[in-house]
């Protein structure tokens, strides 16, 4: 299963027409629950929960919504409804999902892979991939990929240590010293990048490419941050990055160097109740439209994700303290 939550926006492209904010809040409240059926490994559950989300909307959903409703179907022994959903995603004209290296590895989709359709999914997936790497920089996108999945993986497996072991466990902590061990050589490897070449953008390195270097960097110590800002504000005017993911590089500086977040994508997690909270936010009555601005959707839904409800009144008081 692919989540995207806190991790990255970035591996299965989004397509999304406008919706009205009463179906967006029926649709969220039903991917929130698939989330955590799946979690529950109640797959008949949520992949119904999941097809609820898009028959709310008329059919239309997040691309990694639609992954992740595959995942279920599959794991819930419906091939046919699971093979539907990545088929849309591979064939969709404004999607083209090119992900070989998650989808020929994801556990979640064992139970296809003996299916006659497997063969005909993978060489669609290989063409998208192909056609959106035509013109790329070949061994740069390796290194990349290689990167990429290292910095993903382990910190995919955070929640599932945690559940077993506890946030204070041994075997939580050793998870992130290897996660800090990973970061650090992935660190050295990103700086020689940028040094030499600049932020390069998805034109020659690919989207996934391109994403990497920003999460490595939202990933490094302070000092590395501040040194690359710059860098990465000048590649947004150059469309070389996102302006979205600008947002939570500005955000995670700010709230390291004692300031408020001003995008509120800054998601921080009380040490004695286990309850997530949005850090504190500059002028938290407004920051909706700084987030439409850079292309964000609104701070309701976004925290939504993890089961908060957005009151702006109870972020001043819980900021003042």
């Amino acid at each position: 299963m692919k989540k995207t939550i806190l991790i990255t926006t970035i591996g299965i492209l989004l397509y999304w027409t406008s919706i009205a904010q009463s179906e967006m809040t029926l649709y969220n409240s039903y991917i929130n629950q698939a989330d955590s059926l799946y979690d529950a490994k109640k797959y008949v559950a949520s992949a119904n929960e999941y097809q609820k989300a898009f028959d709310a909307n008329d059919g239309k959903a997040y691309s990694n919504h639609r992954y992740n409703a595959a995942c279920s179907f599959a794991l819930a022994g419906d091939s046919v409804k699971a093979f539907y959903h990545l088929f849309y995603l591979a064939e969709h004209p404004k999607i083209l999902y090119q992900n070989l290296s998650h989808i020929t590895i994801d556990s979640d989709l064992y139970s296809l892979y003996e299916s006659e359709q497997w063969p005909k999914l993978i060489l669609l997936v290989k063409a998208n991939k192909h056609l959106a790497e035509k013109d790329l920089d070949k061994p740069l996108v390796a290194k990349l990929e290689k990167i990429h999945y290292e910095d993903q993986t382990y910190r995919k497996k955070i929640n599932s240590i945690e559940k077993k072991y506890g946030r204070d466990s041994e075997e939580m902590k050793n998870h992130w010293s290897l996660i800090n061990e990973k970061d650090s050589i992935n660190l050295i490897e990103i700086q020689k990048i940028l040094d030499e070449r600049g932020w390069l953008g998805a034109n020659i390195i690919g989207t996934q490419g391109n994403s990497t270097i920003f999460l490595v960097i939202q990933h490094s110590p302070l000092e590395i941050q501040e040194k690359y800002l710059p860098m990465m504000r000048e590649a947004v005017t150059k469309k070389n990055a996102r302006a979205s993911s600008l947002a939570l590089l500005e955000d995670r500086v700010a709230l390291r160097k004692g300031k408020k977040q001003i995008y509120g994508s800054q998601v921080g997690r009380d040490p004695d109740t286990g309850k997530y909270y949005v850090s504190p936010l500059e002028d938290p009555e407004n920051v909706d439209k700084r987030r439409a601005e850079v292309g964000l959707g609104s701070i309701a839904d976004y925290i939504s994700n993890w089961n908060m409800v957005w009151d702006v009144k109870k972020h001043i008081e819980r900021s003042k303290k």
